[in-house]
């Protein structure tokens, strides 16, 4: 149950890998670089755990696809670096902005923040990448190439929600926004 390939162990890593990285990457870019007050950041960052630990094992999945075509096309370092950068970027900018837009950003900030994370993603999605791969050896999971097929009934209906992050990750997060207004929460 617990070896290499434990689809628990994998996720877990993975969970725990998205929530930390996220956490303190994105709160420096909102409060360094995107002028957000420290409390609308740590708003931020409240309501984003319990998004990124829902979308954390879809993009574990996402990211392996995007290194198993990216391995296919070069075995060089630079392709998997832009297989992370693309993996990153293409899942992740849509659900960082539902996360802004729940917590009260204006405009002006979202973008400033989005379009800082973009600019420090040539960075982020590798140096992302590195901190995922390094969670999953701590965690002894298996690494992507050696990852087997998915059979599991979770994995099958995660699979499709990996594979479309432009349309089921910001449905997912406006899902959990529009609960967290109704509870009373948000503004």
């Amino acid at each position: 149950m617990f070896s290499a390939h434990s689809r628990l162990r994998h996720a877990v890593a993975d969970t725990f890998a998205m929530v930390v990285y996220c956490t303190v990457v994105n709160m420096m870019i909102e409060i360094f670089l995107s002028g957000m007050t420290f409390e609308q950041s740590l708003s931020s960052r409240l309501v984003a755990i319990p998004v990124n630990i829902i979308i954390a094992v879809p993009y574990g999945f996402y990211r392996d696809f995007a290194m198993r075509q990216a391995r296919r096309i070069s075995p060089a370092g630079w392709m998997k670096n832009m297989a992370d950068v693309l993996a990153y970027v293409t899942f992740q900018s849509p659900v960082y902005v539902a996360i802004l837009w729940s917590v009260g950003a204006d405009w002006h900030q979202i973008v400033a923040a989005v379009s800082s994370n973009l600019a420090v993603s040539m960075m982020m999605g590798a140096a992302y990448g590195y901190f995922l791969d390094y969670c999953r050896r701590l965690f002894r999971v298996a690494p992507y190439q050696q990852a087997k097929a998915c059979p599991t009934l979770f994995q099958r209906l995660a699979l499709p929600v990996a594979l479309s992050p432009a349309c089921s990750a910001p449905v997912l997060t406006v899902v959990l926004i529009c609960r967290h207004r109704r509870l009373g929460f948000a503004k």
